[in-house]
């Protein structure tokens, strides 16, 4: 079997080509293609963590989010943290908590976020958690918490989108949109535009820098073969849930390339990143059945707790290492390059025309 074989990247609509599991096996991989795609992104975990034993963070793979914000005061910081009712948005909230800050959780599932919400305040009676209602594929449930927030009348300083759906069945959102793009790009487009002058101004008035962290992942390394389907966003024909999924994580990454160049040109004191978590062993999968559970079985020896898991997100809205440090992309707490096709400038201002014509 040829090395290219072992790895080449699925067609349109072929979720069965050769790949990782293959290669090990030396044989046709019984696996879910997801399975396999979560397996290689553990590997690159693993392989990262052997190549940075020492970093100019001074963090590594095996990094928590305690651990990257030790010291770290964030009394008086208002955050919103999306998808915060379970798995890296979760702990998420909880290390912001202990840092201080006053966490918003933007969840579809309140009943889930009120029980991560207690388990905070057992750990931190005096924390300061608001829980408002949030379904990032629904674009009037993102102008309703939009509405909600600023009727509390807070500040905001960090923006965290983190919530997001993976390898989903060919479903359209209830605005028409498929899912993967509607939740994990589009949602987060238009609430981050709703909330962006809140941010800013909250930066000028407190002089402290905002910040918009976007939870992406390396799986933009896998989109379609154009990057962006625009023409076949919607288009049934030839959907792949791999694809899909690596299509909504490279939009993230051009969106916040796009937003850090224009906040740049208006000399806003606010910076955005995006990041890649890691593998990590969370439900946002859970959809899969019994492959979940043995992933997450199997997880638990090869993949990154949730612990680690937001290590990245919690540094990047939290440490002063990251003061002005804006456009970039974030693995295990340090900067890293972006393959050519999530750095290309034209794609990504086409992408923000066409997500604006979406919400029209």
């Amino acid at each position: 079997m040829s090395k290219k074989a072992l790895f080449v990247r699925p067609t349109d609509g072929d979720e069965h080509q050769p790949c990782l599991c293959s290669a090990l096996l030396l044989k046709k991989p019984r696996c879910s293609p997801p399975v396999c795609l979560c397996l290689r992104l553990s590997l690159n975990d693993m392989l990262g963590l052997l190549r940075r034993r020492s970093s100019p963070s001074g963090f590594s793979p095996s990094s928590t989010a305690k651990e990257v914000t030790a010291g770290i005061d964030g009394s008086g910081l208002v955050a919103i943290v999306t998808g915060a009712s379970s798995g890296i948005g979760a702990e998420t909230c909880r290390v912001l908590v202990l840092r201080g800050v006053h966490v918003i959780m933007g969840v579809r599932n309140p009943s889930a976020a009120e029980r991560v919400r207690e388990e905070i305040l057992e750990q931190v009676p005096t924390a300061k958690i608001h829980i408002i209602q949030l379904d990032l594929s629904s674009m009037s449930s993102v102008r309703r918490f939009v509405h909600d927030f600023c009727a509390l009348d807070l500040p905001l300083n960090i923006l965290i989108n983190n919530a997001g759906i993976a390898f989903v069945p060919f479903k359209l959102s209830e605005d028409g949109i498929e899912l993967h793009f509607a939740t994990n790009h589009l949602g987060h487009f238009l609430l981050t535009d709703l909330l962006l002058e809140k941010i800013k101004v909250t930066a000028k008035e407190s002089g402290i820098e905002g910040r918009v962290v976007i939870v992406a992942s390396d799986s933009y390394k896998h989109p379609y073969r154009e990057g962006i389907r625009f023409d076949k966003i919607n288009d049934k024909s030839g959907y792949n849930s791999i694809l899909a999924y690596g299509q909504s994580k490279l939009a993230n990454i051009l969106h916040s390339n796009e937003l850090s160049s224009r906040l740049k040109e208006q000399d806003a004191k606010v910076v955005v990143n995006a990041l890649h978590p890691g593998a990590v062993v969370t439900n946002i999968v859970r959809h899969w059945g019994f492959l979940n559970g043995l992933l997450c079985t199997l997880g638990k020896f090869i993949l990154k707790g949730v612990e680690q898991g937001a290590a990245t997100v919690c540094y990047l809205a939290l440490h002063p290492q990251v003061a002005g440090v804006t456009g970039n992309y974030f693995v295990d707490c340090n900067a890293v390059e972006l393959k050519s096709h999530a750095i290309d400038t034209g794609l990504a201002k086409r992408l923000w025309d066409f997500s604006v014509s979406l919400l029209r």
